[in-house]
């Protein structure tokens, strides 16, 4: 969200509310997150309440906030009222109070409704509304605020900001549909539509195997065998080439290739059922999308991925998914890994078609850096010439 409490998924933090339902995310800035926890954490002593009218007072040190917009509109003197309203000590954490934790429940709600994987200052302020009691009800109240128009404020803004943030792998306008893809995938597709992708070359025998795999009906995931930089990723990433100029079979036109990051996904899941929460979100984006190709390099990392304390790994959450055909994936992974990890989980190994990726000839390698020569003699302001390509790949062959 450009304006939200959440601005940056580079700095995760989660702050431990103790609800009934489920842990709250809040990521953003630190200064954000610092007020946050000094809005969930202390006390007027002249109030005698907890968080309710201090998470109030506390939107007015959430920069950058929808909630701090929708309170500073013209009309409102947010900022001067609350300032008369109490004095907060500092360095003291005390319990919630039953109708603070109240207001953290009705926060997630509101975000679940919004179809959020997170809780903002927009949906905290949403659930002091819905309270409608206490001290920071009377305080809007007193403040001649009108709960719904704030209420239909907020959304408005959320809307904006949500259209503001663009395609992402949806690669629509109409805001964001795919909250979880896009937070941890890469549309391969749309990069190569803005030709952000480097041309592959010698692997069409391989990209068109691929393809073939991909068209059928049952057992159509490839899984790409070969050693580490041989090019498995190259070849997803020419069949995103040819999804983007329709040079593929109208079996798998229009779909997006969007490589998942497995380490993405599983950071920061360290309570049970995070995880498989995360991934079931997911899993229904893909299968509401019906156009998703997920590409998932080291594929063998499914197994094991997730399982704290005895929960279920990514590996058997996705077995259903493959065998019903409403999950569509591209693996890679090197023939070791492949024996040592997929061909003993028998379930999982008969959801793959293998295609193995042989490193490539001398002459393939020379072909190869042929194609990519404009690329790397822009990056290095300088020319190659054709000797000096096939030098390195004699070169590399024989001593490498």
């Amino acid at each position: 969200m450009a304006r939200s409490l959440v601005q940056s998924t580079n700095v995760p933090a989660t702050v431990d509310f103790n609800t009934k339902h489920a842990q709250l995310q809040l990521r953003g800035s630190k200064n954000n997150r610092r007020t946050v926890k000094m809005i969930c954490n202390f006390q007027s002593p002249r109030l005698r309440t907890q968080a309710p009218p201090l998470t109030l007072r506390g939107f007015s040190g959430l920069r950058g906030s929808n909630a701090l917009d929708t309170l500073i509109m013209p009309g409102l003197d947010f900022h001067s009222k609350m300032a008369a309203l109490m004095n907060v000590p500092r360095g003291r954490e005390i319990p919630f109070t039953p109708r603070a934790k109240r207001v953290l429940e009705l926060s997630l709600e509101e975000a679940r409704q919004l179809g959020h994987n997170y809780i903002g200052s927009e949906h905290l302020l949403l659930g002091l509304l819905r309270e409608g009691e206490g001290v920071a009800a009377r305080v809007l109240e007193n403040l001649g605020a009108d709960s719904n128009n704030i209420r239909t404020q907020v959304i408005r803004m959320v809307g904006e900001s949500t259209d503001a943030v663009g395609a992402g792998v949806g690669g629509g306008s109409s805001g964001n549909k795919m909250p979880t893809l896009e937070e941890y995938g890469t549309n391969l597709t749309k990069l190569a539509e803005e030709g952000k992708l480097d041309p592959v070359v010698g692997r069409q025998v391989q990209i068109e195997r691929v393809t073939q795999i991909l068209g059928r009906r049952t057992k159509n995931n490839p899984c790409l065998i070969g050693e580490p930089g041989v090019g498995k990723t190259a070849i997803a990433e020419g069949l995103a080439q040819r999804i983007a100029t329709g040079d593929v079979p109208e079996t798998i036109e229009g779909k997006k290739v969007i490589t998942l990051d497995m380490g993405l996904l599983v950071a920061g899941t360290k309570y049970r059922g995070e995880f498989e929460e995360r991934l079931k979100k997911l899993m229904e984006e893909i299968k509401q999308s019906d156009e998703i190709i997920l590409f998932i390099d080291e594929v063998h990392t499914l197994i094991g991925a997730g399982a704290a304390e005895g929960a279920i790994d990514a590996a058997n959450i996705l077995k259903p998914a493959l065998a019903r055909g409403e999950l569509q994936c591209i693996g890679a992974t090197t023939l070791d890994e492949y024996r040592k990890h997929i061909e003993k989980d028998p379930a999982l190994e008969r959801r793959f078609q293998p295609v193995k990726v042989p490193e490539p000839t001398v002459d393939e390698t020379i072909q190869i850096l042929k194609g990519l020569r404009e690329r790397y003699e822009i990056h290095h302001k300088l020319r190659y010439t054709d000797e000096a390509l096939e030098a390195a790949a004699h070169l590399s062959y024989q001593y490498i």
